[in-house]
């Protein structure tokens, strides 16, 4: 790139970049976008020239043509003045008397953005002066005698050309002065807007240096002339707290001068006529909004919306003909605020700014703001009025604008587009846009520059705000202090001119939005508000002050805050947004509560201005403050100036306590300081006194203020001990207001008058207790009451004075000295004496008569000298009861009867005299030694009971023995815990209420019915039953209270030795043994069992007793091991044999999962398991025939470790090394257990290889046999159920899976290592199968021999299962060797099963890959069907049961699972295929929906469906035969056919039914096994995949527990909501549950929302889903048609049972399901017959 650069400067050549001129001048020209922009332009360029004066001409094409021919200043005669608006003007001509063009101003015209390098000039762009090409196309220049056209090359061209050259006038004696530029229109038209070009000439010479008249003309008529006079100007003292430079320092204020500047305006009429009405654009003020909350929240509102400008329309004046060249004079004089500024800019700002307008900024600056002073503004706005017409004045512009209607702009020599935001123009050296309509704030330097500028405009904003500000204080306190109002408030008319002064000054300086920048405006503002360190200065109502002390106006302060200054509301109110502006600074706040506390500290309140004050404070209600505390504030801050002048006495109110309320209180008397005055509080109701923290003075509170010592000392006429009167009227007023005083009132003012000799008497003022009423007459020197006023002792005065102690009789110490003493008077006497005064007794004196020992007790000696005194509560009164019960009775004496409800025996009740004896002195009495007493005391009690002594417990008397009783020994006494109601307690020892009373022992005694549980085990641990025959009796009457035993309390029991037993049977020798030790039933029932643990039985009831206790009926499994492992030849010895011992076996497997861990570990290692080793016969009996038969062997059983015993799961090589190895019995459920403890199989000790010869190709066996096994598979895999394949069909379907090869022979070869055995044995085979991991399975043939189809199936089993059972073998060898006529005959649905099979393989095609297939839900197989293999699917769809009910669809569609693997089969049964239907067979019944409803033999139709149920198992023939045989085709050479016996199946039965179990758990949380399902012909067995979510235990019906689903909704209320619906479930599977004995702890209710579980097995534990009956069969049962619910519940039990048994659906299940049918059927059939 380089070379080529270098090249070009080398070889190239110039040229010049070409512009097009008119096009640059068009773009330029659209950028200005201002009205009058070319006299805008020319203007400044005069003002730059140092010009005077200026005229501006409008010239008509004939007015130039008579120019020219110099006669144009002759008008000619007939030509009137031209119409504005339609004359057509053809040139303007524009001049100017300043300098003349010099050589560089000519050069500089021609060039296009070349502006002025003078920094004094405003011009800066040099593209001003093209501004003309928008009016015309040649412009014309004169000046100096020289001239200047511009022109366009060859007229439409695109280049601008100019030609220069000196015109006639140059030499001419005396040179023009002026600059001539004449502008032929482009077209012609009339003058532009004449009135709008006047304003604008009127506003634009405004801020000209020079400039100090324009004319305008048309043609010779002038239509306006406008003058500028300034003032001389006046140097102002800058206020010290202004910043005169912002922080940058670029520009800094030196000096401040204001000068009056006067312009005049003569304007024809014509020009009047012509202007367009712009009325004043006033803003609507939004009033301030005063706070709707609390005080303490905010009294106003912040201001924050702006004002919305509106036009005001003024009224039209109606319009009067004048002469359009009349003059109309007008002027308008303004206050120009110059700023001298001094500039210090960096180089490098300096330059930039260069680069930006092409001339170095100054050094030195004026900036400059009109200001229109509120007179000033009144006399334009005034004049205005007088105008001709009502277009607005030609000052319009000039004036302040105080609306914020954007009329004052910046000026840069002239006015801009850039509106200021206050009320007047600026002009400085504010660096404009290239369209000078706006300050340039966009580029970075510029943009410095002009903020700089904006600083010091806001500056000089402050300094005039200020000034004026100041002018206004200086005239406010001359006139405060001429008027003599405290130095605040001036004479009103002069106060209203000062605000009216002050307001339009602060909405001159009110800073609205700007337009086109709002910036401008915000930059002023920040810097009137920032340049001050002083707050601003505004007029309040006292005054100019700082902003910061003055507050927003609130009418609810202004009656008691009148010295706060607060803004005049008309301020507010006109001149909102400056306050919103101020209060958004914080400069002016509402009224706030420290301001309320300032100004009451310092000016004390009257009465009015108080009661002003509280009622603000009651109307404060301001939840977010503590009001309580303000309001405290606020009161201790208060002080009242009561009364005026030298009298006047100041209260704080911090010290006011109380207020008046009560007019009976004299206001003559003494009264508190503390109290506030009624006429104050007369304004407010109590509420809102008592808000104030003050309480009323009550009647006693001045009761305790006139007994002070000093207000009594104050004042002898006002002292109630001193003063007769006084205490009268005190008195008296305490009377009335007696009965509305509160009784702690009333015992205070007691206590105060029993001090005081207040009471006027007869003989004076005594103390209340020393005065006497006057009813009082026992004696005659009794001072009584005597009031001077002869008011009469009733009413609230009798009240009051027998209250505080005036004394209505004389005191009883006097009567008993006077009367009792002398022996006058017998207590009879005494007590009548008492009734008549016993209304006038007081309390002290009734209980002084309590205490006193003034009575004598009956049967004493009469002297009253010798007569011993007691209480009247230590005697008893006279009746029969108590002298039988030997209590003291009061001496009555013979002279007056007793009667109990006399008034003499109240009194002595109410003195304390007892009517009978109180309960503990009863019972003390049942123990007396006498046994008169004793027995008349028992009797008493018993029939006091609940009357007299309604709070008897027994509890209270624990201790005491006054129960009458009997025990063993005879009568006796015993405490209420000893003695029992019950008579039976008795035998064990109890002590038993007597017979006479036993009945209501319990009901009033509260005796226990029976002993508690704790005194029950504390007397079977001391003792023990004698015999058999005591322990039955004990044990029966305790198996009816088992309930009331705890569990811990059982467990104590369960260990403790208390059964006795016989020590040998037949032994009269007893043993004690506990109940954990013992077993129920007798010795009989545990038969083999019993030999090892001890039976006993005492009868059911005893029994049940015992079972409670922890005897069980049975041992555990674990008790059952842990015998079998302490001698396990013993237990073979005592179990009779290998028979009985594998049963044992056979349970221990059933319940392995029972097993400890331990237990099965110590089995592990104990030689505990039954084997058996193969030996031959004798030889001579065994040489009989070449090959050795079954016969030929014999079996040796032993018992041997676990890893001992092998398990046979090979055939062929247990026929091969049977007699060398021990193996376990051939039985699923015992093999597996055995493997659980360590046995290892056969076929993993068995290592098989084999020997081959050459192989023979393309055999034709080998594609037939492949061909075979593909064909007959389908059939196979279809019943085979038990396991899982390890392959699937599609799989072996492809060639290089599944290969058939043949060889010449074949030679398997198995070698078996086992403990010390190592033994080899080889045999010709004539099929062998082999698999190398996870590759092709190869099925070898011998071609020398018949291919044996039984080695063929076994071969094959052992690489297509996981687990291969003998009865795979056979079964696949006989499909294999049956033709499929004869597999038809024998019930195999072979076209169905093939076509099922051949869609399978068309399906999986489809998809490229094998899928599961779907099964219909198994367990609906279950249900009644008709016979033929043909039904449809909705028949399948059954459940065990349900013959008359479909289920829902939800139900078919699942299947239903059992939740958790049960034990596998004990003894499995031979499985042979069925035996071929005979035509003679009779045709079976088909049972179905109809059938069901029209037989009414239930016996039948449960025959017919078991007949169903085992025509579906595998083995089961057609007709009703038990055996089962092997069909004609099967070949087993090795292991003959056997049948299982009945016995086997009875006990495997029996013990499916022992494996259920309760469920113990709160939580039911079920597992997922899925296991893939084939299909049996047309009918599915029950899936075992199925699931149920986690089952929430929720509560127990009976003995059934209930569970439910966790979506189920409200479980809380579910069995109270389907109690009825429950209970009708429970009725139903009862007394199936007792058909198979089982117990109803192992049933289970569960409830869900969806799918299609009907029931399930968990470890044993049966589920039944309620759902389903309550949808089958519960309207049914309801109306009492309950047979359908028996059968179907019936079987669904028998299926779930059978699960105890075999885990899958298979067809063992089915075999043992049918067999549970069959051995209960007899008692379900009884059951559907009642």
């Amino acid at each position: 790139m380089a070379h080529d650069r270098d090249a070009l400067w080398a070889s190239g050549y110039d040229e010049t970049v070409e512009v097009n001129q008119r096009a640059l001048i068009d773009k330029v020209l659209a950028r200005y976008s201002g009205e009058f922009t070319v006299f805008r332009e020319l203007l400044q360029n005069s003002d730059d020239a140092q010009s005077s004066a200026v005229e501006i001409y409008f010239e008509t094409e004939e007015y130039l043509r008579r120019k020219n021919n110099k006669d144009a200043m002759q008008p000619e005669d007939g030509v009137g003045f031209p119409d504005l608006k339609a004359t057509p003007v053809s040139q303007w001509t524009f001049r100017n008397n300043g300098i003349v063009f010099r050589d560089e101003d000519w050069n500089r015209l021609r060039k296009i953005a070349e502006g002025n390098p003078d920094e004094e000039k405003i011009g800066a762009f040099g593209v001003g002066f093209y501004s003309l090409f928008s009016v015309t196309e040649e412009p014309f220049v004169i000046s100096g005698g020289h001239g200047m056209q511009f022109y366009w090359k060859e007229k439409t061209g695109d280049q601008l050309l100019v030609r220069r050259g000196d015109l006639p006038s140059k030499d001419a004696l005396q040179p023009n002065p002026w600059t001539t530029f004449e502008m032929t229109l482009r077209e012609q038209g009339p003058v532009p807007q004449p009135f709008d070009l006047t304003r604008f000439l009127a506003s634009s010479i405004t801020f000209m240096v020079h400039i100090r008249s324009v004319s305008v003309f048309i043609d010779c008529h002038r239509l306006a002339h406008l003058t500028k006079s300034p003032g001389v100007p006046r140097e102002l003292e800058l206020p010290k707290v202004l910043k005169k430079s912002s922080g940058s320092g670029l520009m800094s204020v030196k000096s401040v001068q204001s000068a009056a500047t006067r312009i005049q305006a003569h304007v024809m009429h014509a020009v009047y006529a012509l202007g367009t009405e712009k009325p004043l654009i006033l803003t609507v003020e939004e009033p301030p909004k005063v706070s709707q909350g609390g005080f303490f929240s905010s009294l106003l509102s912040t201001f924050t919306s702006h004002h919305q400008p509106v036009l005001a329309k003024p009224l039209p004046k109606p319009q009067v003909h004048r002469d359009p060249t009349g003059v109309y004079t007008s002027s308008v004089t303004l206050t120009m605020f110059n700023a001298d500024v001094d500039v210090k800019l960096d180089k490098k700002l300096q330059s930039e700014l260069h680069r930006s307008t092409k001339k170095n900024p100054p050094n030195h600056l004026n900036y400059s703001l009109i200001y229109t002073g509120k007179d000033e503004y009144d006399v334009s706005l005034d004049e205005e009025k007088s105008q001709p017409i009502s277009s607005g004045s030609v000052f319009q512009g000039l004036r302040a604008d105080l609306n914020g209607a954007g009329q004052a702009h910046v000026f840069i020599g002239h006015a801009t587009g850039q509106t200021t935001g206050i009320g007047g123009h600026m002009a400085s050296r504010f660096i404009p846009t290239v369209e000078r309509e706006s300050i340039d704030l966009v580029d970075r330097n510029v943009a410095i520059w002009n903020r700089e500028l904006l600083y010091i405009g806001g500056y000089l904003c402050r300094a005039a705000y200020e000034m004026e500000l100041e002018n206004i204080r200086m005239l406010w306190n001359e006139a405060s202090d001429s008027t003599n109002t405290n130095g605040f408030h001036p004479d009103p008319q002069l106060r209203d001119w000062l605000r009216d002064r002050f307001l339009h000054v602060l909405k001159f300086f009110t800073f609205h939005v700007s337009t086109p920048s709002s910036d401008v405006a915000r930059f002023l503002e920040a810097a009137f508000f920032g340049c001050s360190t002083l707050p601003l200065k505004v007029l309040s109502t006292t005054g100019v002050r700082d902003a910061s002390d003055v507050r927003a106006p609130d009418p609810m302060f202004s009656s008691f805050l009148k010295n706060l200054p607060v803004l005049p509301a008309p301020i507010l109110l006109s001149a909102s947004l400056a306050i919103r502006t101020l209060q958004s600074k914080g400069l002016i706040t509402n009224i706030t509560f420290s301001d309320v506390l300032a100004q009451l500290r310092q000016h004390p309140l009257n009465e009015d201005e108080l009661v002003a004050c509280l009622k603000w404070l009651v109307g404060q209600q301001d939840p977010t403050h503590d009001a309580t505390r303000a309001r405290t504030e606020l009161l201790n801050a208060t002080i009242l100036s009561l009364g005026s002048g030298k009298d006047a006495k100041p209260i704080p109110l911090s010290m006011v306590q109380y207020f008046i309320h009560q007019r009976m209180i004299p206001l003559d008397g003494p009264l508190p300081d503390s109290l506030m005055p009624l006429s104050v509080t007369k304004h407010f109701t109590q509420e809102q006194l008592r808000s104030f923290g003050w309480r009323e003075f009550l009647i006693l509170d001045w009761i305790q203020h006139i007994f002070r010592p000093d207000v009594m000392n104050a004042d002898p006429a006002q002292d109630v001990t001193r003063s007769l009167e006084w205490a009268e009227r005190v008195l008296t007023v305490l009377a009335r207001t007696w009965p509305s005083l509160s009784k702690e009132s009333h015992e205070k003012i007691k206590a105060m008058f029993i001090q005081k000799s207040c009471i006027p008497t007869s003989s004076g003022l005594y103390k209340p207790q020393l005065a006497y009423f006057p009813s009082a007459n026992i004696f005659n020197d009794l001072p009584v009451v005597t009031f001077t006023s002869g008011g009469a002792l009733k009413g609230n005065m009798e009240k009051l004075l027998s209250f505080i102690g005036v004394r209505k009789h004389v005191d009883l110490q006097v009567v008993f000295d006077r009367m009792v003493k002398t022996g006058d008077w017998t207590i009879s006497d005494l007590i009548t004496h008492l009734v008549t005064i016993q209304s006038m007794l007081t309390p002290d004196e009734i209980t002084k008569l309590q205490m006193t020992s003034a009575f004598s007790k009956e049967g004493e000696s009469a002297l009253p000298e010798k007569k011993s005194r007691y209480r009247a509560s230590d005697l008893y009164e006279p009746s029969v009861t108590n002298r039988q019960l030997g209590l003291p009775i009061i001496d009555w004496g013979e002279k007056t009867k007793w009667r109990s409800n006399s008034e003499e025996a109240k009194l002595l009740h109410r003195l304390g005299l007892r009517k009978s004896p109180p309960l503990d002195l009863t019972v003390k009495l049942c123990v007396s030694s006498e046994p008169d007493i004793r027995s008349a005391a028992f009797k008493y009690l018993i029939d006091s009971i609940p009357s007299r002594y309604p709070d008897y417990r027994c509890e209270k008397f624990g201790h005491v023995a006054f129960i009458p009783a009997v025990d063993n020994f005879g009568p006796c006494m015993g405490t209420p815990d000893e003695v029992f109601a019950s008579h039976q307690w008795k035998v064990l020892g109890f002590s038993v209420a007597e017979d006479a009373f036993r009945d209501i022992a319990v009901s009033k005694l509260g005796l226990k019915e029976h002993p508690p549980a704790t005194r029950i085990v504390a007397l079977l641990e001391k003792t023990s039953p004698q015999d058999q025959n005591v322990a039955r009796r004990w044990f029966e009457i305790l198996a009816g209270h088992v309930a009331g035993f705890s569990s811990s309390q059982l467990l104590i029991i369960s260990g403790l030795p208390i059964v006795p037993t016989q020590v040998e049977p037949g032994s009269q020798a007893l043993r004690w043994l506990s109940p954990s030790q013992c077993y129920l039933g007798g010795a009989s029932k545990g038969q083999f069992h019993s030999k090892l643990f001890v039976f006993v039985d005492f009868g059911p009831s005893a029994n049940s007793f015992l079972s409670a206790c922890g005897s069980k009926q049975e041992p555990s499994v674990e008790e059952v091991a842990s015998i079998l492992v302490a001698d396990p030849q013993k237990f073979y010895d005592l179990a009779g044999g290998y028979e009985n011992y594998l049963v044992e076996l056979r349970n221990l497997a059933v319940n392995a999962r029972l097993l400890s861990t331990g237990a099965l570990a110590r089995m592990k290692v104990s030689p505990i398991l039954l084997s058996f080793r193969r030996q031959r016969k004798s030889r001579k009996e065994s040489n009989k025939a070449p090959d050795i038969d079954e016969d030929d062997w014999e079996l040796l059983y032993e018992l041997r470790k676990p890893l001992d015993v092998v398990i046979a799961d090979d055939t062929n090589a247990y026929q091969m090394f049977g007699e060398s190895i021990y193996t376990a019995p051939q039985e699923d459920l015992v093999e597996n257990f055995y493997a659980i403890l360590g046995s290892k199989r056969l076929s993993a000790v068995v290592k098989e290889d084999y020997r081959i010869t050459s192989e023979m190709k393309h055999n034709k066996s080998a594609a037939d046999t492949r061909a075979l096994l593909l064909e007959r598979l389908p059939l196979f895999l279809h019943e085979h159920t038990h396991t899982r394949t390890n392959v699937s069909l599609s799989w072996l379907s492809n060639q290089d899976n599944f290969k058939v090869r043949v060889f010449g022979k074949l030679t398997v070869v198995k070698s078996l290592s086992f403990g010390d055995n190592t033994l080899k044995r080889e045999q010709d085979a004539s099929a062998v199968a082999k698999r190398s991991g996870h590759g092709p399975i190869e099925l070898w043939l011998s071609g020398s021999t018949q291919v044996d189809m039984y080695e063929v199936a076994t071969s094959l089993c052992r690489l297509l299962f996981e687990t291969v059972k003998v009865n795979d073998a056979l079964l696949f060898m006989t499909i294999l060797s049956t033709d499929l006529k004869a597999l038809k005959r024998r019930g195999y649905n072979v076209d169905k099963i093939l076509r099922q099979q051949n869609d399978r393989k068309l399906v999986e095609a489809a998809r490229g890959s094998f899928t599961s297939i779907p099964v219909p839900d198994p367990r609906m197989s279950q249900s009644l069907k008709s016979e033929t293999r043909s039904l449809s699917p909705s028949h399948r769809t059954k459940v065990p049961g349900g013959w008359g009910t479909s289920p829902p669809k939800a139900v078919a569609s699942k299947p239903v699972f059992p939740p958790a693997p049960a034990p596998p089969l004990i003894t499995a049964p031979p499985v042979p295929p069925p035996k071929p239907s005979t035509p003679s067979a009779p045709p079976q019944h088909t049972v179905s929906n109809e059938d069901v409803g029209r037989h009414p033999v239930i016996p039948n139709i449960v025959n017919n469906t078991l007949q169903n149920i085992r025509r579906k198992i595998p083995g089961f023939n057609s007709s009703s035969e038990d055996s089962l045989t092997l069909s004609q085709g099967s070949q087993n050479p090795r292991i003959p056919p056997t049948v299982t016996p009945q016995s086997n199946i009875r006990s495997n039965v029996a013990m499916a039914i022992r494996g259920c179990r309760p469920e113990e758990g709160k939580l039911v949380h079920n597992r997922r096994e899925m296991q893939t399902i084939k299909e049996s012909l047309d009918e599915g067995y029950c899936d075992i995949s199925g699931h149920v979510a986690e089952l929430d235990h929720i509560g127990v019906m009976g003995t059934m527990k209930i569970f439910i689903a966790r979506d189920v909704p409200e479980p809380r209320t579910f069995v109270t909501r389907k109690h009825d619906s429950l209970a009708r479930f429970i009725h139903i599977v009862t007394p199936l549950a007792n058909i198979y004995s089982l117990p109803m702890t192992a049933l289970h209710i569960f409830y869900d929302l969806e799918g299609g579980l009907i029931a399930f097995n968990r470890n044993g534990s049966l589920f039944l889903n309620y759902r389903f009956f309550e949808a089958w069969h519960d309207q049914d049962v309801k109306n009492g048609n309950i047979n359908q619910a028996y059968i179907s519940w019936y079987f669904t039990l028998a299926h779930e049972i059978a699960h105890n048994l075999v885990q899958p659906h298979n067809s063992e299940h089915e075999f043992y399901f049918s067999a549970l049918c069959e051995a209960h059927i007899e008692k379900f059939t009884q059951l559907l017959s009642q």
